[in-house]
C-alpha cells in the first residue's frame, strides 16, 4: 500500500498538468483558423510576420490600433442652429433740455447763491450809510463781477435806494434782480449756429487750456444735440494727451455719435480736424464738432497751431461756431485765458464749467463784459447731463433764491 500512494500521486500530477494544456492548445488552434482571412471590412487580416512591416517592428501594431471614430455632431434644435446676431450696443436717451435746465436752476440756487444772499443781507438794512456801500462793492468784487461791472452796479443801487427810500426785502430783492439782469445782458444771442447747411453739416470747435473739461464738454453737449434729433459726428483732434480720443469715442458711442479719430499718437491734429469734416460732408450729417488740444494761453507755438487747425478747416467748410471752454473757480485767470485766445481764433461763445458752490458767478458778467462774448453753456456738476443752455434771467433768479 505504501508503495502504489507515489506511483498514484504521480498519476494525478501528470493528469492535472495535461487537463490544464488541454485548453490552451484548443484556444491558438481555434484562433488560427478564424482570423486567417479578413475579420470584416472595417478588421482586416493580420500581417504576414514574415513581411517588411512586421520585421521593422511597426506594422502589426499600427494596423491593429482600432481606427479613431470622429465624434458626431450634437442634434440641435433647429432655432439653435441659426447663427446668433451680434447684441446691439445698449444707447443712453440723453435728458431733454428742458429737464436739464430745471435740475440745473434747482442745483445753482442751493449752492452758489452767497452773491445773491449777501447783497439782499446788505441792502435791506435799516440804515445804508457809506459803509455799507463799500461792503456791497467788496462782495461784488470777491464774486469776480469785475471792476467796472461793480461801480457800474452800485452806482445804480446807490441812486435807486436814494430816490425811492425803499428798505423791504421784497422791494430790494426786485431791484437788485433787475438791475444783476441787465448786468448779464438777456439780449446777448446765445443760440448755437447748429443748423446744417444745404450741402454741409454746420462745424463746431471746441476750444481751452488743459484741465477745465474741454473733452468732457464735447461729449456731454453731444448728448444735449442728439436730444434735439441732431445728427452728430465728432472729431478727435486733441492728438497729444493721452487716451483724449478714446475718451471722446466713447462718450459719443453712449449716444451713438461717431468718432473720426487717428490710430497714430502724436498725428497732425489738422489733418484729423479736416478728415472729420469731409466725412461730415460726405455722411451728410448736421453738426461736426472738433476737439482741439488743451493749449497753454502763454505758449505761441501751441497758439499758433490752434489757428492752423481752424485754417485748415475752412479749405472744404466754414466754422460756424467756436466755443471757448473755461472752469468757472479759475476766476479772473479764466478772463485772462478768454482774452488770448480770442486773438488767436474768433471766439463766439463761451462754456463755463464747474459752474457749483466754489465758483464765483460773477465771472459771467466779467467775461461778457469784457470780450462781448456771451456765455452760451453752462455746466454745474459731473453727471453726463449736467449741460445745459445758459439764460440770464434763470441764472439770476438762482442766484437770488
Amino acid at each position: 500500500m505504501n508503495e502504489t500512494l507515489p506511483i498514484l500521486l504521480s498519476i494525478v500530477v501528470v493528469l492535472a498538468v495535461i487537463g490544464g494544456l488541454v485548453p490552451v492548445f484548443l484556444n491558438a488552434r481555434r484562433n488560427r483558423q478564424n482570423y486567417t482571412g479578413p475579420r470584416d471590412a472595417n478588421d482586416p487580416a493580420p500581417l504576414d510576420p514574415t513581411s517588411q512591416g512586421d520585421a521593422q517592428g511597426g506594422g502589426t501594431l499600427v494596423e491593429d490600433r482600432p481606427e479613431t471614430i470622429a465624434p458626431q455632431p450634437a442634434i440641435l434644435p433647429e432655432e439653435l442652429l441659426e447663427p446668433l446676431a451680434p447684441a446691439a450696443p445698449s444707447l443712453e436717451t440723453p435728458l431733454p433740455v428742458e429737464g436739464r435746465l430745471v435740475r440745473l436752476r434747482a442745483r445753482l440756487s442751493k449752492s452758489n447763491n452767497a452773491l445773491g444772499k449777501g447783497l439782499l443781507a446788505l441792502l435791506s438794512r435799516d440804515t445804508i450809510d457809506e459803509d455799507v456801500w463799500e461792503e456791497v462793492e467788496e462782495t461784488l468784487l470777491l464774486a469776480d463781477i469785475g471792476t467796472d461791472s461793480t461801480m457800474e452796479l452800485v452806482d445804480t443801487l446807490r441812486d435807486r435806494v436814494k430816490v425811492l427810500g425803499v428798505r423791504s426785502p421784497e422791494h430790494v430783492q426786485s431791484m437788485l434782480r433787475e438791475e444783476l439782469i441787465k448786468l448779464v445782458d438777456p439780449s446777448m444771442d446765445r443760440t448755437l449756429n447748429i443748423t446744417r447747411h444745404d450741402d454741409r453739416p454746420a462745424v463746431l470747435m471746441v476750444v481751452g487750456v488743459n484741465g477745465v473739461g474741454k473733452t468732457t464738454t464735447v461729449g456731454k453737449l453731444a448728448r444735449v444735440l442728439v436730444a434735439e434729433d441732431k445728427d452728430v459726428l465728432l472729431g478727435a483732434a486733441d492728438t497729444f494727451r493721452a487716451a483724449a480720443a478714446e475718451q471722446l469715442a466713447t462718450w459719443g458711442a453712449r449716444v451713438g455719435v461717431p468718432t473720426v479719430k487717428s490710430d497714430v499718437d502724436g498725428a497732425d491734429p489738422a489733418s484729423v480736424a479736416f478728415e472729420a469734416v469731409k466725412v461730415g460732408i460726405e455722411t451728410e450729417v448736421d453738426v461736426v464738432m472738433i476737439d482741439t488740444a488743451g493749449r497753454l494761453q502763454n505758449k505761441i507755438g501751441l497758439m499758433d497751431e490752434l489757428g492752423k487747425v481752424k485754417r485748415v478747416i475752412e479749405k472744404q467748410a466754414t466754422v460756424d461756431e467756436v466755443l471757448l471752454v473755461l472752469d468757472a473757480t479759475t476766476g479772473q485767470n479764466g478772463l485772462t485765458q478768454a482774452k488770448v485766445f480770442a486773438e488767436v481764433v474768433n471766439i463766439t461763445g463761451i462754456v463755463l464749467t464747474k459752474l457749483d458752490g466754489t465758483a464765483k458767478g460773477g465771472i459771467v458778467v466779467a467775461i461778457q463784459k469784457t470780450l462781448g462774448v456771451p456765455v452760451k453753456l453752462v455746466g454745474l456738476g459731473e453727471g453726463a447731463d449736467d449741460l445745459a443752455p445758459f439764460d440770464a434771467e434763470s441764472f439770476v433768479d438762482a442766484l437770488l433764491n
